[in-house]
């Protein structure tokens, strides 16, 4: 299992200014080498193919792998944005796009159904996989609802970025196993939380996180060596 870095981790710093996206990526491979990175759309001070192009060079330069390409908006999209986003990450070099599902208070099922049949047509024209974040109140809740998503939507590049410690305690998440193709878990709770025993032999990234985005690198350095040494 090899070890993310989340930009959303860090995302109260970004908003006071304290910190940038360059800043960020040269920090995962220098003070917290890490393995790769989720670069998450709020925090790109441009999008523009340019500056795109100087991510993707400088993450190679420094060894790093952008895991995915984070947008929490990304199942609510009309086309053209679904789109884009899929764009921007087959430019960054990033497999994924990864996103949470509407909140059920939202929309009805059947019209998030229908984005996320959008987004997984999409998604095959660029080559680029959608991992869905499970997350409480969202139509991608427990592993009932994860399984209905992966029915429903029925497309081999509708996949989970899944945070098994998220799960309610009926939730099984090997269940999930087949259809995960990146973990996350919240570098503020103790490696015991992540609840990841079932994936002890997973293959992709484990990206870390931080519950309210307020996370220091010091503590994600710890965070980091601790899941190292379980995993």
């Amino acid at each position: 299992m090899r070890l993310a870095c989340a930009s959303g981790a860090f995302d109260r710093a970004f908003e006071r200014g304290d910190l940038t996206q360059l800043e960020f990526i040269d920090a995962c491979a220098r003070e917290l080498t890490c393995d790769g990175v989720v670069l998450d759309v709020r925090h790109f001070p441009r999008l523009d193919n340019d500056y795109l192009a100087q991510i993707k060079k400088m993450t190679t330069d420094l060894g790093l792998t952008v895991a995915a390409y984070a947008d929490d908006t990304f199942f609510q999209a009309d086309a053209d944005r679904m789109a884009t986003a899929l764009e921007r990450a087959w430019r960054l070099g990033a497999p994924l796009v990864t996103s949470r599902l509407a909140r059920e208070t939202e929309i009805p099922w059947s019209a998030q159904l229908d984005g996320i049949a959008r987004a997984s047509a999409l998604a095959k024209g660029a080559n680029v996989t959608l991992a869905v974040r499970n997350a409480v109140g969202t139509f991608a809740a427990t592993g009932h609802d994860c399984k209905r998503v992966a029915k429903e939507g029925d497309s081999a590049w509708l996949r989970f970025g899944l945070q098994p410690g998220e799960l309610d305690a009926t939730s099984d998440p090997a269940t999930l196993l087949n259809h995960t193709v990146l973990l996350w878990c919240d570098a503020s709770l103790p490696p015991t939380r992540d609840r990841i025993e079932a994936f002890s032999g997973f293959r992709g990234f484990l990206a870390l996180d931080h519950g309210d985005g307020a996370a220091t690198f010091s503590e994600m350095r710890a965070a980091i060596a601790q899941r190292r040494r379980r995993w």
